[in-house]
């Protein structure tokens, strides 16, 4: 996906450093440009702001017990971490509290100090505004140097007339100004890495007498949105959340009307067409099947019974054909008492003898009979193959014959 960094600093009121990347790690095109000269934000761009280093300062704290939940930024957990961080954080900061605006690192743990980014809020809320009066909202906030970025390098950043020197020590995020005196109090070792971008390199080298590996600007970029870092929490944390449901929004909109959409469009209505023609055919084969085999069905009743005129359920008239083809031939089926006793006594325990029958149309009742639940159940197991149902009424057993095994 397209991504647009657009750096906040305090360099420029009026202007904006961008960079534009294809998919987030090739360096595009990248300039300084007032807000309105800013590429536009389509929906096929992510636009990630970018704030740099002189405009935050970082904190080491201990989190209490029971400061971090489940629910940290809902139903008032973050205005309580909030407390708790400005309670922390108050003898550590010049400014008020109030005016700051905190960020927690990454998965942050009780169990360990954690790293708090802090910065003015009503500036940072400022440059959100501005840039989302613009037509491009942010989705995510991260810094230009963070500590686990750093690694415990030097990097030489900004102008010959202005360079800096951003320190990761120990995790530790410093700014310094590049001078002498710097370098000479740094005493930054040999061992250690010295990056440098390539306005500045050659002062670099100059002070700290060593060669210094050069680092592109938009490198450097790039590499910082890699991080994990998001300072769009707490009270800018539902800001950022309706920023991207906007996003989400008008990319459905886009996607419905915009004409570049329009292949995709025809593609997903052909496709919807040939699955519902798909299915109508595939319907239209199972109910011919169901028919055919309907007709079969009825083929062999009316040649096995051809008084059969009319055919309505085959197979309650084959069962009635059969039943009278038994009664009159005198053989007995199994809606007899007998045979119905008979499936009975072999299903039913030892010793299970009735008080008191009554049969009539195909039902036998059997009372008087002392039996458990599950030697109920037991007995109709036994005699479902043979299309009987057993169940119990009050203190009877009765058994009917008739229900499919």
């Amino acid at each position: 996906m397209t991504t647009l960094i657009i750096t906040l600093s305090s360099a420029s009121a009026d202007l904006y450093d961008y960079l534009l990347s294809p998919d987030g790690r090739v360096v595009g095109e990248q300039s300084r440009v007032p807000l309105a000269l800013l590429p536009q934000a389509d929906n096929s761009i992510e636009v990630v702001a970018l704030v740099s280093a002189d405009k935050l300062s970082w904190h080491r704290v201990q989190l209490p017990r029971g400061t971090l939940g489940r629910r940290l930024f809902q139903e008032g957990g973050a205005s309580r971490l909030r407390a708790v961080l400005e309670g922390l954080l108050e003898d550590q900061l010049l400014d008020e509290t109030a005016q700051l605006h905190f960020a927690l690192e990454p998965q942050a743990s009780e169990d360990t100090p954690v790293w708090v980014a802090a910065c003015d809020k009503a500036w940072l809320r400022s440059a959100l505004q501005a840039l989302e009066q613009s037509g491009r909202p942010v989705s995510r906030i991260v810094p230009e140097f963070a500590p686990d970025v750093l690694s415990d390098a030097l990097y030489v950043t900004g102008e010959p007339e202005q360079a800096q020197l951003v320190l990761g020590n120990g995790g530790a995020v410093a700014l310094w100004p590049l001078s002498k005196a710097s370098v000479a109090l740094l005493n930054w070792p040999e061992t250690r890495p010295l990056l440098a971008e390539p306005a500045v390199a050659t002062l670099a080298e100059q002070l700290f007498k060593r060669s210094a590996s050069l680092q592109p600007v938009g490198q450097r970029r790039l590499q910082a949105i890699q991080s994990a870092w998001d300072l769009a929490q707490f009270d800018l944390a539902n800001s950022s959340g309706a920023r991207t449901r906007k996003r989400l929004s008008d990319s459905l909109v886009s996607l419905l009307r915009a004409p570049r959409w329009r292949p995709a469009r025809f593609a997903v209505l052909a496709l919807l067409v040939i699955n519902l023609v798909g299915l109508n055919a595939w319907a239209w084969r199972e109910q011919a099947r169901i028919t055919a085999q309907r007709g079969a069905i009825a083929q062999v009743l009316t040649s096995t019974f051809p008084q059969v005129r009319v055919v309505v359920d085959a197979v309650v008239q084959m069962n009635k054909e059969v039943a009278l083809l038994q009664q009159a031939s005198g053989a007995a089926t199994p809606r007899d008492m007998e045979v119905m006793l008979a499936a009975f006594g072999l299903a039913a325990p030892a010793g299970s003898i009735p008080t008191a029958l009554e049969f009539a149309a195909g039902e036998l009742r059997l009372k008087g009979l002392k039996l458990k639940p599950e030697e109920i159940s037991a007995i109709a197991f036994k005699l479902k193959p043979q299309a009987y149902a057993v169940s119990a009424e009050g203190d009877a057993l009765l058994i009917k014959q008739g229900v499919a095994p």
